[in-house]
């Protein structure tokens, strides 16, 4: 004979997740010491948890956008440091002409950082 269903209403909606071994041991051990089956023990914990949950904010338009943006220009400016360390080694770039170069690389990433975390 079938164990009657505790619910009001049926169980029909799987979620399931992956963890590591050493919180997959403590997971199990919590789990047995309670004595429910897992599917019982992780709807108590999710429905009777004082946890608070924050979530995060939403990226507006202009932030994707900008995000966007940064990540093209970043792929842009580590191909110019790339070239310019090249032209370093090979002798066609001084040293000190390198490294003021690298150094307003370095200046233009930190303002498109700053201008990133300052939109919205």
């Amino acid at each position: 004979m079938a164990r009657p269903n505790k619910t009001a209403e049926p169980l029909t909606e799987p979620f399931s997740f992956r963890t590591g071994k050493t919180v997959a041991d403590a997971l199990r051990a919590k789990i047995e010491a309670s004595g429910l089956s897992k599917g019982e023990f992780f709807r108590d914990v999710a429905l009777s948890n004082k946890t608070v949950v924050v979530a995060r904010p939403v990226a507006s338009l202009d932030k994707k956008r900008m995000q966007f943006l940064f990540n093209k220009a970043s792929n842009n400016l580590n191909q110019i440091a790339f070239v310019l360390n090249s032209a370093n080694a090979s002798g066609k770039v001084s040293e000190p002409l390198c490294k003021d170069t690298l150094r307003a690389l370095e200046d233009i990433a930190k303002y498109l950082k700053v201008a990133l975390n300052h939109v919205d």
